[in-house]
Order: C-alpha cells, then structure tokens, then sequence
C-alpha cells in the first residue's frame, strides 16, 4: 500500500521575509514546496514580505513549515505570532528561537550549562548610525587573530577575521552596518565541523573546507568555494565528543525540530568549541542539513516529512 502525507492539514511554506538572508530563504523555501508537492501535501509558498496575516487566512494554513533565515523569521516573532493564531509550525519555539539567534544570549547559556565557547566580548553601540570610531572600545584580554560579528546576523553576514589589531575599526564598522551589537571572539584555529540535529538525536555531521579564508557568505553559497567531507576526517573520539556538545547545546537552548549546531576543533586541544546553534538551517537539497541527513540515509523527502512529524508533535 502507498505511503500518504502523514497530514492533511494545509500547509503553508513561510519563506523570504526582509532580512539580508532572503535570498536564500526564498531557495530553501521552493526546494521544500516542491517536495511537498511531489509527496502530495496540501501546500502554498508564502512570501512573508508582504501581508503574512492575511496571507495565513485567505489560504486557509492549517500547519507552517518555516524556511525563513534570519530576522523575525528566526528570532522568534513569527513563532510568536503562529502561537496566536494557534497554527502549529515546524522547529523550536519561541524562546529556543529567540536564544539562538542571539549569539551572545546563546553564549552564555552555552557557558552556564559547562559547553566550551571561545573567549569573547561584546561592544553595543548606542545611537543608531554612530561611527564605530566614536564607539568606546573595551580591552580585549585574549590574543589575535580574532572574529568580528554581529550578534544577531546568520549566513556569516558582516563578519571579519583581524589578525592585526589595526584592522579594527574597519571591521567594527562592517559588523555595525548590520547590528548594534557586535561580538569579537577568538579565533580558533583548526577544522570546522556542523553536526545535524533531529527531534533530540544526532543525525551525523559536515566537515567544511573553504577555499577562502574562512566559511563566509560567498564560501557557503557559491559552488565550487567549498569542499564538504561526510563525515568529518577528525578522530572517533573527536567527533562523538562534538556531537555530544551538539546535542547538549540544542537540549541547552530548548530547540526542537531540526537544528545544525556549528563548531569548531581546536587544532591543538582537538575541543570542539560551539560556534551557534542554528534553528532554521538551509534547505535547498544541497544544503549541509540534507547532506547530512542523507549519509544517515534520509532523502530530502524523509527529512521533509520527519520535520513535519515533529512539528505536530510540539
């Protein structure tokens, strides 16, 4: 007997939105309309730009896949607003979302619940538009190089690696563009490595090798920039030790759902230092989720349909 949809309820696939991550919404949200379709789900792609309100009741959406990046798309407004409606969506909650997506909240839970991060401090600039040369700059005690990032941006947006402390002001102001906060962290030098989350198991995980200088924007969404290695070319107890500290971060942060969960190995020590958590990773059927999923033996369709059983189970 043919599998069916595992519901009949129509589902919208929320995408887009005006966070500087749309472009690659609108890419996960078409490749997830059209397994849908191909499943034979009840589906619509909606843009969230424009009147999202509106847009969930004329279609009548019963259930909201979630393929937003960035923004109130992952920060927990939309989750929020879904809660009000009442309609059930997929990934984690609001709090979890709203966690995550702030790199220093995220932090510091990480701390507090004994997970590694790499040293960092945060600046905050007060007036909106201000110059980071007008901005106070607090000593930082841990050496170069260091990372240079806003807080609550995703996709590697804005970010800098300084290797000279010259460099920073330029860097700052880079970061600032997009948020008023900014994070400076220590670089730690050695393999980086994305392990997939499902429901509360580890799927498995990515080793990412740029060829740039580190995994920015133009090295994730540009092909041929990247090499990706399933699974990761570290050592056994390496990588069962990132995939524990992987889990307990998504367990940390309250996710649900599918999260990817960033990280990367100390060349020396080989610990596996959190870098964030994501909530709502990409899902075009090359992104690092679905790579991840199908050495697991997952297709996208299963991923797909296992991400929406355990967005009517929340």
């Amino acid at each position: 007997m043919a599998k069916g949809p595992v519901t009949t309820k129509r589902i919208g696939v929320l995408m887009g939105g005006e966070s500087s991550e749309r472009d690659i919404s609108i890419r996960s949200g078409l490749a997830i309309y059209q397994s849908l379709q191909e499943l034979g789900y009840n589906a619509v792609p909606i843009d969230i730009s424009k009147d999202v309100v509106n847009a969930l009741k004329k279609e009548k959406i019963r259930f909201a896949f979630l393929a937003l990046h960035g923004g109130i798309g992952e920060n927990g407004a939309i989750q929020g607003m879904l809660e009000v409606f009442g309609i059930p969506y997929t990934g984690s909650g609001i709090m979890a979302s709203a966690l995550a997506m702030d790199k220093e909240a995220s932090k510091k839970m990480f701390a507090y619940h004994g997970l590694p991060v790499a040293p960092f401090i945060v600046i905050r600039r007060q007036t909106k538009g201000k110059k980071a040369a007008d901005t106070q700059l607090p000593a930082v005690d841990f050496p170069l190089p260091w990372v240079v990032k806003p807080v609550t941006e995703g996709s590697s947006i804005g970010v800098s690696i300084i290797k000279e402390e010259k460099d920073m002001l330029p860097c700052l102001e880079k970061a600032f563009s997009f948020d008023n906060r900014v994070m400076i962290e220590k670089f730690i030098p050695g393999k980086e490595v994305h392990i997939g989350i499902l429901g509360q198991r580890v799927l498995g995980g990515v080793e990412v090798r740029p060829s740039l200088e580190f995994y920015n924007y133009e090295a994730k969404y540009t092909s041929g920039l990247t090499e990706y290695i399933i699974p990761p070319e570290i050592d056994d107890a390496t990588y069962e030790k990132a995939k524990d500290i992987a889990l307990k971060a998504h367990k940390a942060l309250g996710c649900a759902g599918a999260s990817r969960v960033d990280l990367r190995i100390d060349e020396g020590t080989r610990v596996p230092y959190i870098l964030e958590v994501n909530t709502l990773p990409g899902m075009t059927t090359t992104s690092l989720l679905p790579k991840i999923a199908k050495s697991a033996g997952m297709s996208f369709s299963d991923l797909i349909e296992e991400i929406i059983r355990l967005g009517l189970k929340e």
